[in-house]
């Protein structure tokens, strides 16, 4: 399913998701749990703000973001 995901940029210039959109119902990402890189993807496992875990992945080539 892809989504809408609001980033932060840091100091290094790594996008990290700070707010995603399921639908119209906005999950603010409460902490980062993990975080992992494949050739094709970049992958976060989150905690939003309504308790529950989620994993997001970016499309390196298209920087699309996907909830998997």
């Amino acid at each position: 399913m892809e989504i809408a995901v609001e980033c932060y940029a840091g100091y290094r210039g790594e996008e990290t998701p700070r707010r995603f959109s399921i639908g119209e119902r906005p999950v603010h990402v409460a902490r980062i749990i993990d975080r992992w890189v494949t050739p094709d993807y970049r992958y976060f496992r989150v905690e939003g703000d309504d308790g529950r875990v989620y994993v997001l992945g970016q499309n390196v080539a298209s920087g699309k973001w996907e909830l998997v």
